[in-house]
């Protein structure tokens, strides 16, 4: 893949740090103990015909109206285990704390058995355990935030998460350039995108290494001798 190095836009130490963490964490063999699951949100603006649109005939291309009315936006968690092909999509009004906390929880579901679930997030302000203690109370939501184990990606570095490429294909795939006017119908499509690509077992195919990064932005670890 070729790095965006315009978005890099301060390569500092904490920057190095978080990113040779997240590609560190993308070099693992795949693990079902240890599962790695990337997360991003899409926000959907929801949109109605207001012309019946031209039917389809044999032959001949679909048309549509250039007119429309805006019915809102939404918003889409999607979820990725990018090794295994595994796909955690959800439609909610907003991507408010309390979603985000729920996301949460639908995703430690999916994962009874794991030890530790590696979870890549950017840095939005909702995507802290204090969500998940105003969502579930304290010990509860404490004990949810435990079953991760949260890996940051730089500022300006969103490039890193994996759910970025994951939100392009759901973008692609689902929405493609259709119109959408409610949530219910968005909810309906993505539910049969996400058994689709887990039934292909879909999975994200990550070239970018440590030793690369190195080379591309010119940084070098040192390593400590205690």
């Amino acid at each position: 893949m070729t790095v965006p190095t315009a978005t890099v836009a301060k390569l500092d130490e904490e920057y190095i740090a978080r990113m040779e963490d997240v590609l560190g964490l993308y070099e693992r063999p795949l693990s079902g103990s240890e599962p790695v699951v990337c997360i991003d949100e899409k926000p959907v603006v929801l949109h109605e015909d207001t012309c019946t649109p031209i039917p389809v005939r044999p032959g001949r291309v679909a048309r549509r109206d250039y007119e429309y009315k805006r019915c809102g936006t939404a918003n889409v968690f999607c979820g990725v285990e990018p090794k295994a092909g595994r796909h955690f999509t959800k439609v909610t009004p907003t991507r408010s704390s309390a979603e985000f906390a729920d996301y949460l929880l639908k995703i430690a579901v999916r994962y009874p058995a794991a030890d530790t679930i590696h979870l890549v997030l950017d840095n939005l302000s909702t995507h802290t355990q204090k969500a998940l203690v105003e969502r579930f109370g304290d010990t509860a939501g404490t004990w949810l935030w435990n079953r991760f184990k949260v890996h940051y990606t730089p500022k300006h570095g969103s490039w890193l998460n994996q759910a970025e490429m994951e939100v392009g294909l759901f973008s692609r795939q689902c929405l493609g350039k259709r119109r959408i006017e409610d949530i219910a119908a968005l909810r309906k499509q993505a539910r049969a995108w996400n058994r689709r690509v887990n039934k292909d077992k879909a999975t994200i195919q990550w070239k970018f290494t440590r030793r690369q990064a190195r080379k591309t932005l010119h940084y070098t670890i040192t390593r400590s001798k205690h």
